[in-house]
């Protein structure tokens, strides 16, 4: 049996996740779900959360790979909790773990994890009109190295799809 594709799902956490942030996300999951694929998260609230509620409501699998130590810790829509008790420094954990990213919105920490998906060439994806710090990388690159570019959409839907596209390119 082929490995299941890993698609990290980042934006904003409770604090600044807007009821529009949440709806794409948890639409985002329920399109990962239904292309068969595993969603990881960084287990926590907001985007991290409605994505993988959505995945849960569709009957896919989710992870999250959480800051702390203690997997209570975790959003309850994680059907696997990976407690690393690294902080932060989880988010390359994340990042390394998807086969690609589709980024909702965030601030400080999703440009984090974006960095790390950056310099380690993962295909990303990022909603447009979801403001966050990484809105003025879409449809270009975050440096001169051009080590991935990152797409811009406009639904749940095309995220989904553009993702499984560039993993499979």
């Amino acid at each position: 049996m082929a490995k299941k594709r890993q698609i990290l799902v980042i934006g904003h956490n409770t604090n600044g996740c807007t009821p529009e942030h949440e709806k794409m996300a948890y639409d985002v999951g329920v399109e990962i779900a239904k292309s068969n694929s595993v969603l990881i998260t960084g287990g926590l609230g907001g985007v991290m959360a409605a994505a993988s509620h959505g995945a849960k409501d569709a009957n896919g699998l989710t992870v999250g790979i959480i800051p702390q130590a203690d997997a209570s810790e975790a959003n309850e829509y994680c059907d696997i909790v990976i407690p690393t008790g690294m902080g932060m420094t989880r988010d390359f954990l994340n990042a390394l773990s998807a086969d690609g990213v589709i980024i909702v919105g965030g601030a400080s920490g999703t440009l984090s994890e974006v960095c790390a998906a950056y310099m380690n060439k993962k295909p990303m994806v990022a909603i447009r009109n979801m403001n966050g710090p990484v809105a003025q990388y879409i449809d270009g690159y975050m440096d001169h190295r051009k080590n991935v570019k990152i797409i811009g959409v406009d639904s749940a839907r095309e995220a989904v799809e553009k993702i499984m596209e560039l993993i499979t390119a």
